[in-house]
């Protein structure tokens, strides 16, 4: 089978029709690790899509037709893959209330993300409509590659009250010691943010939800980003500040990530 698939409402899409995708910024996604026919969250993937149709469209697709083309896409790919669903409207058609959503999925090789440490640097930034998962985000990757050239790994943003957000493509995530501590700012929660939530409740790990600024990065026991690729890259460093190496920390995150059930749409 073929690893790079592009599926559009459940058959193979032609270059004709993918053509004029390439200009339209009006869209919403997620974004998953497929293994052996199965994805962790699926739940979490199937909300996201349906909340940020509901928000972008005023309407959505019942879930039952996206599992259709989420099998449709990995009937074509092998069991392994990255998967990639993008919900639009045809291009100049977002505007109507009565036009036809179609979805595309696509496929691509399996990926586990950066081993890390990462250094990340400290930008002042607001996602708009940070709660969705949009496309045609230059911003973030902007300031991606401004840190890139600075020397840096990545970047995490703050918001103009100077609390930590999210990183460029990632959640971020800290510990005390003792709890997970989540910051408490606008920003996309992610659906591997929302799974090792859920399991680290069942865990019975204590976690909670603060405001992080700069200043108080010195008194925190360790740091990791996390998105649909792996629970858990240590960060090393947040602008000048050093965070110590959590060893255990980012194990914990990973064995609350594995606790996840892997479910064929």
């Amino acid at each position: 089978m073929t690893v790079h698939t592009a599926q559009l409402d459940g058959r193979a899409a032609s270059a004709a029709e993918l053509a004029p995708l390439a200009f339209a910024g009006y869209a919403h996604f997620t974004a998953a690790q497929v293994r052996g026919g199965r994805i962790r969250g699926l739940d979490l993937h199937l909300n996201r899509l349906r909340e940020a149709s509901a928000e972008l469209f005023g309407r959505a697709l019942p879930d039952d037709r996206m599992r259709d083309f989420l099998r449709a896409g990995l009937a074509a790919s092998p069991g392994d893959v990255s998967l990639t669903a993008t919900v639009f409207s045809r291009p100049g058609e977002f505007v109507a209330a009565d036009a036809d959503l179609s979805v595309l999925v696509r496929t691509g090789p399996p990926a586990s993300g950066p081993s890390g440490p990462l250094a990340l640097a400290v930008v002042e930034y607001e996602r708009p409509l940070a709660g969705v998962k949009h496309v045609g985000e230059v911003g973030k990757t902007y300031y991606l590659r401004r840190a890139v050239q600075q020397g840096f790994d990545d970047a995490a943003f703050v918001d103009r009250a100077g609390r930590f957000s999210e990183a460029s493509i990632w959640n971020l995530a800290f510990w005390d010691g003792d709890s997970v501590v989540w910051p408490r700012a606008e920003a996309l929660p992610g659906t591997m943010m929302r799974m090792v939530r859920r399991q680290l409740d069942r865990l019975g790990v204590s976690q909670r939800t603060e405001e992080i600024a700069v200043p108080d990065l010195p008194g925190l026991a360790g740091a990791v980003v996390m998105n649909s690729w792996t629970p858990a890259v240590p960060v090393h460093r947040i602008g000048a500040a050093a965070l110590p190496p959590a060893p255990e920390f980012a194990e914990l995150l990973r064995r609350a990530h594995a606790q996840e059930p892997l479910v064929a749409p």
